[in-house]
């Protein structure tokens, strides 16, 4: 539907990209999307935020943060296998992977001055805790990563956009300041993203990161889809009609990207017998295009 001069999304990253992203814990692409798919991606959002505002779901200044959007709309759906983002989530995490969270943020400017707010905080809840070792300076596993298409301009700062601390995936904890009732200044590193519309950024869940107020007159518009392991239960809950045209349109390395699998056993990677699944379509398909790699863990 959208012209990505023959990228199939299973051209592998290159070292320089994953080495960037396993230092600074996140990497900014440019030009990701298409100027007629951005658009076309910007009006399927404008439509499922005006449904959720005719039913109050939106806060008072006109927020939305949807979890679960995918099902909403076909193009939505495509974008499980961007053909320039993807490459990065199994190049990054493997195969034996699938969309665990994912969601649809419009902000609109701030009704007020911003008030003080402490939001520096990493992805993945009891996944901080859980696997938590004795040792401060062991860092727990990354267990998922994002990639953020970006709709909106938000080239300058002060538009609402992710802030990051780069490098800071490998920090189990960030301190906090003492008195959250007063405008702290940003911890020492902080970058705020500043992104064209069409760009996407991927981060590392471990990676410190906060949200900023959108101080401009420019909506924030943005779409989250977040990956992780088969073996990791969702966060979020899709509402999928299996029986529906959107459902019929995925191929089946989406489906399994939206949570499909033959059995139990399956979602571990392997058959009953223990032996690895070769017929997971993910792993199927990086097989047949020869990119499997014993030398990459997630890869083998």
């Amino acid at each position: 539907m959208f012209d990505y001069d023959g990228r199939t999304g299973y051209e592998p990253i290159s070292d320089t990209d994953r080495k960037e992203f396993h230092e600074q814990g996140f990497l900014l692409l440019r030009n990701v999307l298409t100027e007629d798919h951005r658009a076309a991606l910007e009006e399927a959002v404008d439509r499922v935020y005006a449904e959720e505002k005719a039913k109050g779901n939106t806060t008072k200044d006109g927020t939305l943060h949807l979890l679960g959007f995918l099902e909403r709309d076909e193009l939505f759906g495509q974008l499980l296998t961007h053909p320039i983002a993807f490459p990065y989530m199994w190049g990054l995490a493997g195969w034996n992977i699938y969309t665990h969270h994912n969601h649809l943020d419009v902000t609109p400017p701030a009704l007020e001055p911003e008030k003080p707010y402490w939001g520096w905080h990493q992805d993945g809840y009891r996944q901080n805790s859980d696997p938590e070792t004795m040792d401060p300076n062991l860092p727990r596993p990354m267990f998922s990563l994002k990639v953020a298409y970006v709709l909106s301009d938000l080239s300058e700062t002060g538009r609402g956009a992710t802030k990051v601390i780069p490098g800071s995936h490998l920090w189990n904890s960030l301190p906090r300041p003492a008195d959250l009732t007063v405008h702290n200044p940003d911890p020492e590193g902080t970058v705020e993203i500043t992104a064209n519309p069409g760009d996407a950024f991927i981060f590392d869940r471990r990676q410190w990161h906060s949200r900023s107020t959108n101080l401009s007159n420019i909506t924030r518009k943005m779409l989250f889809v977040g990956y992780t392991y088969r073996w990791i239960r969702p966060l979020d809950e899709l509402h999928i009609d299996t029986d529906g045209e959107w459902w019929a349109n995925r191929t089946p390395v989406q489906r399994q990207l939206c949570g499909e699998g033959t059995h139990t056993a399956n979602y571990w990677g392997i058959n009953w017998n223990g032996y690895v699944d070769d017929e997971i379509p993910l792993r199927k398909e990086l097989k047949e295009r020869g990119l499997l790699d014993r030398s990459i863990p997630w890869l083998r």
